[in-house]
């Protein structure tokens, strides 16, 4: 991608996080450690639903897209990060800047379109039984997959296009420590009202709407458990959504925090707190939200164990 010939600047200086000079190589250890829990946790889940034959079944196919997008949106921020604490070196290149932006978008639409997905497997699962194998077909799921990444690819390449035709001539300091793309439009003397009605209008379709069939499955999901006479029922349907359910309270809450909650004096403290929760907390808790709390999870680890234990 070619600079736009107004924008002066070649690189962003990212201000990082809000930590003391004496705190650094703690904090470098603790980020290094989630982000190296997040790539094995996840690797792990792609390693288990791919060994495992009981795992091939929708859900877990899904899962595995969501464990490496997971790793995909962690590696676009956490790697420079951690170079940067260590190097003392803020700076980031225009076309960095620009590229993580891009990224950035990519594998967090994906992930909403992907907990989506899950959600109607979860649906089709609970509350049509009979018929899900017949709608939950491979084809289906390959297709709900593909437009996932179709739909993020264009969303986010919009975004960069659009921003990649802005100014930047002034300031070129980011109260972040990564290029979000919202701090670098109030870095803009170029006018951003395009970008941001952008912004509003697309994340009602790639946020917003995801957020809202979700919420619509689980009402049916719950309608359902709660006409089941049985316990045995109630507490299988829960376990096979506990897990989900979980996850997305996390990616949405904590979307909720960065880019939807009211801004404050001390916003920027908050969202580089949210943001570290966002990037990193996210997907390294995702991993153990799945090997915890589901028995399919645990029995294909057990199974796996016990091969390379007792194997010659």
């Amino acid at each position: 991608m070619r600079r736009d010939n107004q924008s002066s600047l070649s690189e962003f200086l990212l201000l990082g996080l809000p930590i003391r000079p004496e705190q650094q190589d703690m904090f470098f250890a603790l980020f290094l450690g989630m982000y190296l829990t997040t790539v094995l946790g996840n690797l792990l889940i792609i390693l288990l639903i791919r060994l495992d034959s009981r795992l091939h079944t929708p859900m877990y196919f899904f899962l595995s897209h969501l464990a490496l997008t997971d790793i995909s949106f962690s590696s676009v921020i956490a790697p420079k990060m951690l170079v940067n604490m260590q190097t003392q070196n803020q700076s980031i290149s225009y076309a960095g800047c620009i590229s993580q932006v891009y990224f950035y978008i990519f594998f967090a639409d994906t992930d909403s379109f992907l907990l989506t997905s899950m959600a109607y497997d979860r649906y089709m699962a609970i509350c049509h039984p009979l018929h899900y194998t017949a709608i939950m077909s491979q084809s289906l799921c390959f297709l709900l997959v593909i437009v996932s990444w179709v739909l993020s690819f264009g969303n986010a390449l919009l975004h960069t296009l659009l921003l990649a035709h802005l100014s930047f001539c002034g300031d070129n300091t980011l109260p972040h420590f990564f290029c979000d793309l919202p701090t670098l439009l109030k870095l803009s003397s170029s006018d951003t009202s395009t970008n941001e009605l952008f912004i509003l209008t697309v994340g009602v379709v790639v946020i917003t709407l995801p957020f809202i069939c979700i919420l619509v499955s689980y009402g049916h999901i719950g309608a359902t458990i709660l006409r089941v006479a049985s316990t045995k029922g109630i507490c299988k349907a829960l376990s096979t959504c506990g897990s989900h359910l979980s996850v997305v309270s996390l990616y949405y809450g904590a979307i909720i925090g960065l880019y939807v909650s009211p801004s404050s004096s001390d916003s920027n403290s908050k969202d580089v707190i949210v943001g570290v929760f966002y990037t990193l907390g996210t997907p390294m808790l995702n991993p153990f939200i799945y090997s915890l709390r589901n028995q399919d999870m645990k029995r294909a680890l057990g199974n796996i164990l016990s091969k390379g234990k007792f194997s010659p």
